[in-house]
């Protein structure tokens, strides 16, 4: 017997209510601001037809405050399941135009379905956040949506990819919930991501500052840290986080998409040279260094924007997905500060968890001095990166190109914080210290006594050039067996490519604990 046709009548006429979401006015609004709806980011992110929603008629059970005559079409926020490139992912759309996207108790639920969904079926979780903040009217109950929405967030941390794209407001504590995840995508108009806004800050300090200085995704992305990649616009966004998702593995439990060339291409790569710089003054352009390792020299850099002295993004290395960490002597001569060893152990902590090799590229001369580094607690952020590289068990492998010097040397993956491998190209120089500084420590007396400044000038050259060539060299340093082997620059994808097919076999076991201490 067919469905009766009042019935199919009322679910169609439910439907276009939810489906209308804030209705025509809010959506041509938005699309006049080259804004995308709720359900419009769905279904660019995801494949046609994979998409099934859960509680699209889902109702709030507020009553204060006039609540219950309100009616709030999904309870603002599009939640289902569906496809991206041929993988599976939960994902959530705040809608903005019912009730500014407000999280209520079921709004929050919603939610927090999608998060359990993930982790019991271990896909990825992706999250628009345009929202309002919580729902004054709903009180206690919006916060507890955000705090079982926070605790979720923790659970899944490591089991199961984490993606928040900011793409409208996203204030107060709500922006604790992206913090939580494993990166932040924010467009660059239209969205904001606050704890107090500029009025709040006028109140409390006096002082006149602009949304842009507090939450603009600019500032977000340059000097908080907090954003990993900015996008033009909802688009933009989207393809950014397909491409991001390309790289991981659904789940803990699996190895990323890798996709092995049938043939290693082992043959030189003559282009290398014309970038190599043996001067340790002399600054090295580290991005086209990485980008003639990685396949089509396509590095997909995250934090881009921020403590640009050391770089960090996903590659593939002749089919084999890894992690890329690099010094870039172009910003800061390559020392690693406060801000560059945050972003680096996030980094390597997020390749471990989801079994991503990592490669990385050194040229380091130490961590960057001065009184605002020290006070601001450069040994305890310093010591992110030796705990992120020690506690990482996935394959390291090392390339020193040049400078590698002190505790910097150390904390960027040697042999000693568990690198599998660690090459050196004959311009690398490991050290204690650069040969300037050891200098004016080793020769000292000798300098002292030579009174024509000629001559002292002429004979510092002779004792820098001689602990160079004695005390730093990467002959040295692979004599005593700390280096695998010293290869041309010309060889370094090849090595680097063999290496990984090696190492992905890689098993290492840890002794029992519940989880290590890292140096917060």
């Amino acid at each position: 017997m067919a469905l009766d046709e009042e019935l199919r009548s009322t679910l169609a006429k439910r439907r276009g209510k939810i489906m209308a979401a804030g209705g025509a006015k809010k959506t041509d609004e938005r699309h006049a601001k080259g804004l995308m709806t709720a359900r419009e980011r769905l279904a660019g992110l995801l494949q046609d037809g994979t998409f099934q929603e859960y509680g699209a008629h889902a109702k709030h059970a507020c009553t204060a405050f006039g609540m219950s005559e309100v009616e709030i079409p999904a309870d603002g926020v599009v939640v289902g399941t569906g496809y991206v490139a041929g993988r599976q992912i939960a994902a959530f759309s705040q809608d903005f135009t019912v009730v500014g996207g407000t999280l209520g108790k079921m709004h929050g639920q919603k939610i927090v379905w999608a998060m359990d969904y993930a982790e019991k079926n271990g896909v990825p979780l992706v999250g628009f956040k345009d929202s309002g903040g919580a729902r004054i009217q709903e009180g206690i109950d919006a916060l507890s949506g955000y705090g079982e929405v926070f605790y979720r967030n923790v659970v899944l941390s490591g089991v199961v990819p984490q993606i928040a794209i900011i793409a409208g407001p996203c204030a107060g504590g709500a922006s604790y919930s992206p913090a939580l995840m494993d990166f932040i995508i924010m467009t660059r108009q239209n969205a904001q991501m606050f704890i107090t806004g500029p009025q709040v800050i006028k109140s409390v300090s006096g002082r006149d500052v602009s949304m842009d200085d507090v939450g603009g995704a600019e500032m977000h992305a340059a000097v908080s840290g907090n954003v990993h990649l900015l996008a033009d616009d909802d688009a933009h966004a989207i393809e950014l986080t397909r491409k991001l998702l390309s790289f991981f593995p659904s789940n803990n439990t699996e190895d990323p998409p890798h996709d092995p060339t049938p043939e290693l291409d082992l043959e030189p790569d003559r282009g290398m040279d014309a970038l190599v710089r043996s001067d340790a003054s002399d600054p090295m352009d580290m991005h086209a260094i990485v980008r003639r390792v990685l396949d089509d020299g396509d590095l997909f850099e995250i934090h881009a924007q921020f403590a640009k002295n050391l770089i960090v993004g996903f590659g593939r290395v002749q089919g084999i997905i890894v992690g890329v960490l690099a010094n870039n002597s172009m910003e800061k001569a390559g020392c690693l500060d406060i801000d560059s060893s945050d972003k680096g152990a996030r980094f390597i902590r997020f390749c471990n968890a989801f079994n991503i090799p990592i490669v990385t590229f050194v040229d380091v001369p130490g961590f960057l001095p001065g009184i605002d580094q020290e006070r601001g607690g450069i040994i305890r952020h310093g010591a992110k990166m030796l705990f992120a590289y020690s506690s990482a068990t996935v394959p390291k492998i090392t390339i020193v190109t040049r400078k590698a010097y002190g505790g910097s040397y150390l904390a960027m993956c040697s042999q000693e914080m568990g690198a599998d491998v660690v090459y050196a190209w004959p311009t690398a120089q490991i050290a204690v210290m650069g040969g300037e500084g050891a200098v004016n420590i080793l020769y000292s007396k000798e300098l002292k006594a030579i009174e024509d400044a000629g001559a002292k000038t002429k004979k510092r050259k002779e004792f820098v050039e001689l602990y160079r060539n004695e005390f730093a060299s990467p002959y040295l340093a692979a004599s005593k067996g700390y280096i695998t082997d010293i290869i041309e620059p010309e060889m370094t994808r090849a090595t680097v490519s063999l290496s990984l097919r090696k190492l992905l076999t890689k098993r290492e076991l840890r002794p029992a604990k519940k989880h290590g201490l890292i140096p917060l």
